[in-house]
């Protein structure tokens, strides 16, 4: 198939815009942004917005039964507390750990309940 450009037709129903989380206001960065402009797209979402299940609910809404998520993920790095006191008992440098979390999120199109500045109409 053909690749095809995608902004600006029916298919991009959203504002052309960072990917953020509805419930943090913080913007998604890295291959998040892809990963979540790509479902927007797929899925014709009206809105750059995201929330996790539980910020769904802690916001007064939830997820509309059978709707189904897109999975982001945060990378990090941290250093244990065992690894900070050898570290200083030794004099050399700690040691950081990498690590990736993965997180189900959800358009505020799939969601209902949610405070009116929050709401999103799916029609």
């Amino acid at each position: 198939m053909p690749w095809v450009q995608p902004w600006g037709t029916a298919a991009a129903k959203a504002p052309l815009a960072m990917p953020k989380n509805a419930a943090t206001s913080r913007n998604y960065s890295g291959i998040n942004v892809l990963i979540l402009w790509g479902s927007v797209i797929e899925h014709g979402f009206p809105v750059q917005g995201w929330v996790t299940f539980r910020q769904a609910l802690s916001l007064g809404g939830n997820v509309r039964k059978g709707e189904h998520g897109t999975t982001v993920v945060y990378a990090d790095r941290f250093i244990p507390d065992d690894e900070k006191k050898r570290a200083r008992e030794t004099g050399e440098e700690a040691q950081a750990i990498p690590f990736l979390k993965r997180f189900t999120v959800f358009n505020l199109a799939q969601c209902e309940g949610l405070p009116g500045d929050l709401a999103v109409d799916r029609h």
